[in-house]
């Protein structure tokens, strides 16, 4: 191996990763595992080509190949989703919001989005987000009840008249009413958008209603529950093609990451595949199990529970430990969640109430129900005992032989 020769620092953290992530329980609800054909497309020599401008209109010459990929990432990407036009360019999640914002905004314009302390993302509206400094936004929270107050949203809509009505988060757990999104936008006369990062896999999956059909513009990360490689897309209607595709290249962009396309192209294949449909039907299966057992234990939900493939557990209200204690027991014991805010969370970002936890990468392991089940047991054990370092290793010791049994990429 090259890299074990030339580099054996970087080599060493690569096979220190590897038995991380083998030996550990991934329940991060924005990470997942790739395939073996994702990764070979991923560090293919698609990494040595520029490709600056689009399939059939390059800048460069040599691009045979670079557009069959591309051509190829957009084809199943309409085929998944049903929608009228791609751009597969965004690096990620973030960047392709904000060249969907460059696209159809001016600086000032009004932008209704979700707060971020009731699960919307940095992206829609943060204060210290850039999109923040360029536009005006104004966050919609969710109710009492946990759900988003349709009619409060209406309100704020007709009391504000945005450009743009963001739909999309990455902490709410439950189904949006899209017709009603989009009536709230045609009312006003704004453009609809969904951020779909966090469950384009389940929609991909037929696991959940597509909302493609009812927004003029889907963004959307392409890793998390679709499998793919860490990336970004954009779907819009057909009247909006052109302002996303200059947004993104010359607008904020230069050359696309053709390897990064590449492994996209892949990942759309497999999702077109009948078993993407199996997995995204038992991600459902087995988060509805994990907000079963953990409501069982005492755990509060927000949001009531989930209709998604993670849940948002306020541990500080439920157990009286903090995200930030939460989170670092559960990795002293092989599992992975992140600390999380919650809605109108009186601790800081850095040591919220909160913790989400997804199911999408164990699930991709090959784990069901009866898994779940012992893993909501170990979230319990762990967190009633996050300051007995004894405990933990003696818990993270049955982690890891556990998780042996499912490996993430098994011999064949």
């Amino acid at each position: 191996m090259e890299l074990k020769k030339q580099d054996k620092q970087i080599y060493s953290a690569i096979t220190g990763e590897i038995k991380r992530q083998q030996e550990g329980m991934e329940l991060i609800a924005s990470e997942n595992y790739v395939s073996r054909a994702v990764l070979e497309a991923l560090g293919s020599v698609f990494t040595n080509k520029y490709s600056e401008g689009y399939p059939g209109k390059r800048y460069y010459g040599g691009q045979d190949f670079t557009d069959v990929v591309e051509t190829l990432a957009i084809e199943r990407a309409k085929k998944i989703f049903g929608a009228e036009h791609v751009n597969v360019q965004p690096h990620s999640g973030a960047p392709a919001n904000m060249i969907a914002y460059n696209a159809v905004l001016q600086p000032g314009d009004t932008v209704l989005g979700m707060d971020l302390s009731h699960g919307g993302h940095l992206t829609h509206g943060h204060p210290l987000t850039l999109s923040a400094q360029i536009y005006n936004f104004v966050g919609y929270k969710t109710n009492q009840a946990g759900e988003i107050d349709y009619e409060q949203l209406e309100k704020l809509a007709l009391k504000h008249k945005p450009k743009l009505i963001l739909a999309g988060f990455s902490a709410y757990t439950r189904q949006l009413d899209y017709k009603k999104f989009q009536a709230i936008a045609k009312k006003v006369g704004a453009i609809s958008m969904f951020d779909i990062a966090h469950i384009a896999g389940l929609i991909a999956g037929k696991a959940i209603e597509n909302p493609v059909p009812y927004f003029d513009i889907v963004t959307t990360t392409t890793h998390k529950t679709l499998r793919g490689p860490r990336g970004g897309m954009i779907m819009c209607k057909q009247a909006f093609a052109k302002a996303i595709d200059k947004s993104a290249f010359p607008g904020f962009q230069g050359g696309p990451h053709m390897n990064n396309i590449a492994a996209k192209a892949v990942a759309f294949g497999e999702a077109l595949k009948p078993t993407f449909k199996s997995y995204a039907k038992q991600v459902i299966k087995n988060a509805k199990i994990l907000e079963i057992e953990l409501t069982k234990r005492g755990f509060k939900l927000m949001f009531g529970g989930t209709d998604y493939h993670m849940v948002l557990v306020d541990v500080m209200g439920s157990k009286g430990v903090t995200g930030k204690q939460a989170e670092y027991a559960l990795d002293e014991a092989g599992i992975t969640v992140n600390k999380n805010m919650i809605p109108d969370d009186p601790r800081s970002p850095m040591d919220p109430s909160g913790i989400r936890i997804g199911v999408q990468a164990v699930t991709s392991r090959g784990m069901k129900e009866k898994e779940i089940k012992m893993i909501a047991g170990w979230i319990e054990e762990i967190i009633i005992a996050h300051n007995d370092k004894k405990m933990l290793t003696q818990i993270k010791k049955k982690v890891t032989a556990f998780c042996k049994k499912y490996p993430i990429y098994p011999k064949v």
